[in-house]
């Protein structure tokens, strides 16, 4: 594991999923992305969650590095 899960807590909890160390890292093994997807345009996001990660990444703060490092962890499957 490149990060530790606690620190995506906060994200998940917004996003209405669960939210211990498991289940996120369940989570990221169960949805990689590709490459060539972007992290806010992936099919399993619901309207809501998008528009979320979205707003978290337009903040530009401490919910960007977030997002940030769920969008790495997706992508690197880990």
């Amino acid at each position: 594991m490149e990060q530790p899960s606690h620190e995506l807590s906060t994200l998940f909890d917004q996003l209405g999923l669960p939210s211990d160390g498991k289940a996120i890292d369940d989570f990221i093994v169960a949805h990689p992305l590709a490459p060539e997807i972007k992290l806010v345009e992936a099919d399993f996001w619901s309207d809501q969650q998008k528009a979320l990660l979205r707003e978290w990444l337009l903040a530009d703060g401490e919910e960007a590095v977030l997002v940030d490092q769920l969008n790495v962890r997706l992508h690197d499957g880990k």
